[in-house]
């Protein structure tokens, strides 16, 4: 009898999933269009202070604290508690701007002078300027800091032929939708999956700039020091080196006052290799991760501590 209500348990929830999905996909395309119809700064503000009152009641809550004092024993608990605001403002802003990617960006490569939302400095616009030109490829690395979104429109606007790896809402309408916005002027958009290290290693040899996030817990990834403690990284940067030897740099978007974001590309990354020449996956993501954790240090309430990243 417990056997045939479970078993009846089960067909009844795989055959309301589908509905359910279909609901929150409708949910996901209603708000991001309804979003677009608002003011994207009021909204933004508004959004903010929403997910400022309203992250304190989540379980995510806790994972940030808990994060926050293993990479800052050091912090007192009213600094910790400010970065946790911070970090709970700058979700809240990312959703009220992914609904207007294509608005936000403004700035002019052919009128830098022209005033914009969006800044760089003279090196990195230099920087942009040698990857758009140097007739190579490269792979390009991002964390979950800022406006994480933005960095593949500023791609797009200075010339340069991207890919950029993209993990999809497991809900096929949801899905849809984001990448329907997303679409609009990020480049080529792969789908993390079983076949994207093929696609991406494809686009590299086409001569496109492979650009990824690199930031979170990868269960079968190389171990790597994160503020002073082992976590794992995914290795697929690395791999494609070994594929398809290219530059690497890193990407960020900081969050500026007034509403404003400032770009930034690091300097070339040079991958840590073998004595025998090989492209050293473990000590080449380690090269990576330090960069992100200088990043995060500068500005550790626009990081996205919300998730395990050591476990």
């Amino acid at each position: 009898m417990l056997r045939l209500l479970l078993r009846t348990k089960a067909r009844i929830r795989d055959a309301l999933k589908p509905a359910g999905e279909a609901a929150v996909g409708a949910l996901t395309i209603g708000l991001l269009r309804t979003t677009r119809y608002f003011d994207p700064v009021k909204t933004a503000n508004l959004f903010g202070k929403i997910t400022r009152r309203i992250g304190p009641l989540l379980r995510e809550d806790k994972i940030a604290r808990a994060n926050l004092v293993a990479a800052f024993p050091e912090k007192s608990p009213e600094e910790i508690n400010r970065i946790v605001t911070g970090v709970w403002d700058n979700m809240g802003r990312m959703g009220a701007e992914f609904a207007h990617l294509d608005r936000i960006w403004d700035y002019d490569v052919t009128n830098p002078g022209k005033p914009s939302n969006v800044e760089f400095s003279k090196r990195t616009g230099e920087i942009f300027d040698a990857l758009r030109d140097d007739g190579k490829p490269a792979l390009i690395f991002a964390s979950h800091l800022g406006n994480w979104e933005i960095p593949a429109l500023a791609a797009v606007a200075h010339g340069l032929d991207t890919a950029v790896l993209y993990r999809p809402p497991n809900i096929a309408a949801a899905d849809r939708a984001i990448k329907s916005i997303r679409a609009v002027s990020m480049g080529n958009l792969i789908a993390a999956s079983h076949d994207a290290p093929v696609k991406l290693a494809h686009a590299l040899d086409e001569g496109k700039h492979v650009a990824m996030l690199v930031d979170q817990w990868f269960t079968k990834g190389a171990e790597v020091d994160f503020f002073g403690r082992k976590t794992r990284a995914n290795p697929m940067l690395p791999r494609l080196l070994r594929q398809v030897d290219c530059p690497i740099h890193g990407v960020r978007v900081i969050r500026l006052p007034n509403h404003r974001f400032r770009i930034e590309l690091s300097e070339e990354v040079k991958p840590v290799r073998t004595a025998d020449g090989k492209v050293d996956i473990a000590g080449t993501m380690q090269a990576v991760t330090s960069v992100l954790e200088g990043w995060i240090r500068e500005y550790p309430d626009q990081w996205l501590w919300l998730h395990r990243r050591w476990r």
